[in-house]
């Protein structure tokens, strides 16, 4: 992946108890949560702190996620997530999640590496998208 824009952009908790991690967050860290819609309707909330949004929370469900567990996804900001990904399984990685289109975030996917580490990456939406939360973090 040679993309100069490799900031952290994003990060969430992929859980099968997001009713637990809401209210671990919310204690823990202070968070307040917002749900959001998904066009593939799973659940999603989006943690804020002090008003600024800092991560979100995935809950996992069967049967796509059989045998995942519970984790943390970083996503990386890319320029062009076509090419990233084609460098990725040049060079030995793998595809994990096909680049996909989410309204008003931009288009994420997901990578392996040639050593089995998962990482996310996004292509910004533009000015209107979420990446002001990556330039704020």
């Amino acid at each position: 992946m040679t993309d100069s824009t490799h900031k952290t952009w994003w990060h969430e908790l992929n859980t099968w108890e997001p009713e637990s991690a809401l209210a671990f967050y919310t204690r823990a860290m202070g968070w307040q949560f917002e749900p959001v819609a998904l066009l593939d309707r799973g659940a999603y909330w989006v943690a804020s702190d002090k008003g600024r949004p800092v991560c979100g929370i995935y809950e996992l469900t069967e049967p796509d996620y059989d045998g995942v567990p519970s984790h943390w996804m970083t996503y990386l900001s890319v320029d062009n997530i076509e090419r990233v990904v084609r460098e990725t399984t040049a060079m030995g990685g793998e595809l994990v999640r096909v680049p996909v289109k989410i309204e008003g975030v931009g288009r994420l996917a997901v990578v392996m590496d040639s050593g089995g580490a998962m990482i996310g990456l996004i292509q910004g939406a533009g000015a209107d998208s979420m990446s002001a939360v990556a330039e704020a973090a």
